[in-house]
C-alpha cells in the first residue's frame, strides 16, 4: 500500500501484535473528477475567508475568539468536557463561577496555538517547534506524565485498555524518527501537490505516525492551521476544522482509519476538503455577522449621551474579554462604583451586556450576542 504496511511486533510481555509502519511521503494521488471539484471548492472558500479578514474590525480579537473555540472543540474531540463558556470564565478569572476541572487542557491548547503561531514568524514549521508545542499542550494537565515534548520510546495504541485489544497500533517506536524525518522533509519540500492536498496528507500522516504518547490528535489538528499560515494560504489564522471534525466525529475517525486499513487516501482527502470548504464558508458568514453586530451596537451606544465615551471603552474591551464584573469596568474606565454599575446597567438596558448568574451580588455580565456567534 502507498500509505504503509503492518509489521509484526512483540511486546515486552511477549504479546504479538501488528503495528503500522507509514510509507514515505509524498504519495501518488489519483485526482479524479470528484477530488478536483472538491479542491476547487475548498480553494475558493479559503480565498474568500482570507479576503474577508481585511474587512473585519479588530481582526485579532476575532482570531482570539476562534482560537478559543477551536481549542474547546479540538479538546472535546478527545473527550474533554469543559465548554466554551468555561474557557471565557476561566480567562476572565471569575473564580466564583462553576468551571469544569478540565478547562486547563483547553487553556493549554490556546497557549500552544499562540506559541506556534508566534514561533512560525521566527522559524519554519519543524519537529523542534512541534515538540515545544506538545510540551505546552500537556503541561500540568491529564497526560503530563506521558513525556511532554518528547517523541515516544515505547509503543502506544488507540482504543482498548491493552495492546491486544487496540483498534489501531501506530508506528513502532524504533521507526518513529525515520518516519518523522521524512515527514519534516515533506513539510519543506517544494512539491507540485496543491497546498490543501498536502495539508490533508500532513494531518493523516502525523496521525499514522502518532509520535507522542498522548496529544497526537490535538497536535495533528494544530498542524493544519500552522501549515496553511506558513504557506501563506492564509494571511491570518482563521481556519479551524475541529467544529467539522467533531460534528462528523465517526466519519473523521473512519476516514483516517481507511488510510492505513484500505489505502483509501483519496477518501480521506475528499472528506478533508469538504471540511475546509464548509468551515471556511461558515467563518465568512460569522465575520459578516460580527461586522453587522458591531455597527448596530455602536449606534446603540451613541444614544447614551455623556456615557458614550466610557461605554465605547467597555465595548472595545468586550471583543477581547466578553465577560466582565463591576470591578473590571472600574479598572478599564477609571469609574468608581456606583458610576461603573450605572454604566453597566445602561449597557444591559440597550442589550449589549447580559447578566449571566442570576445573583443579587457579585454579578457577572457577558457580551452574549457576540459570544453566541461562536457557539
Amino acid at each position: 500500500m502507498r500509505s504503509g504496511k503492518y509489521i509484526s511486533q512483540v511486546s515486552k510481555d511477549k504479546i504479538p501484535y501488528k503495528a503500522f509502519s507509514p510509507g514515505n511521503l509524498p504519495f501518488k494521488i489519483n485526482f479524479d473528477e470528484e477530488l478536483q471539484s472538491l479542491l476547487s471548492k475548498a480553494d475558493l472558500a479559503l480565498g474568500r475567508l482570507d479576503g474577508i479578514a481585511e474587512t473585519l474590525p479588530d481582526v485579532d480579537f476575532f482570531i482570539l475568539m476562534y482560537i478559543r473555540k477551536e481549542a474547546t472543540l479540538s479538546s472535546q474531540v478527545e473527550g474533554t468536557q469543559a465548554t466554551f463558556a468555561d474557557v471565557l470564565n476561566a480567562e476572565a478569572k471569575i473564580e466564583d463561577l462553576e468551571i469544569h476541572k478540565d478547562v486547563d487542557e483547553i487553556l493549554n491548547y490556546v497557549d500552544a496555538m499562540n506559541y506556534g503561531l508566534t514561533g512560525l514568524k521566527k522559524i519554519p514549521l519543524s519537529l523542534r517547534l512541534i515538540k515545544e508545542i506538545h510540551r505546552l499542550l500537556l503541561s500540568g494537565v491529564r497526560g503530563e506524565w506521558k513525556e511532554p515534548g518528547e517523541f515516544k520510546k515505547t509503543q502506544n495504541w488507540v482504543g482498548g485498555t491493552a495492546i491486544e485489544r487496540a483498534s489501531f497500533i501506530p508506528c513502532p517506536p524504533q521507526e518513529v524518527m525515520a518516519a518523522l524525518d521524512n515527514f519534516e522533509k515533506f513539510l519543506h519540500q517544494n512539491s507540485q501537490l496543491p497546498v490543501l492536498i498536502k495539508t490533508g496528507l500532513i494531518h493523516s500522516q502525523f496521525e499514522n505516525i502518532h509520535p507522542f504518547l498522548d496529544g497526537n490528535g490535538r497536535i495533528g489538528r494544530l498542524l493544519i492551521t500552522f501549515y496553511l499560515c506558513q504557506q501563506k494560504s492564509l494571511d491570518k489564522p482563521l481556519l479551524y476544522l475541529s467544529d467539522f471534525f467533531k460534528k462528523y466525529r465517526q466519519e473523521y475517525y473512519d476516514r483516517l482509519n481507511a488510510v492505513h486499513e484500505k489505502d483509501d487516501i483519496e477518501g480521506w482527502l475528499k472528506f478533508f476538503l469538504e471540511g475546509v470548504a464548509t468551515t471556511a464558508s461558515q467563518a465568512v458568514e460569522t465575520s459578516k455577522k460580527i461586522i453587522k453586530l458591531k455597527e448596530a451596537d455602536i449606534k446603540k451606544i451613541a444614544t447614551l449621551g455623556r456615557s458614550t465615551i466610557k461605554a465605547m471603552v467597555v465595548f472595545s474591551y468586550l471583543f477581547h474579554t466578553p465577560t466582565v464584573r463591576v470591578k473590571d469596568v472600574e479598572k478599564i474606565t477609571g469609574l468608581k462604583n456606583p458610576n461603573a454599575l450605572a454604566l453597566i446597567s445602561k449597557l444591559v438596558k440597550i442589550e449589549i451586556l447580559k447578566e449571566i448568574t442570576g445573583r443579587k451580588r457579585n454579578k457577572v455580565f457577558r457580551y452574549q450576542n457576540y459570544v453566541n456567534l461562536f457557539e
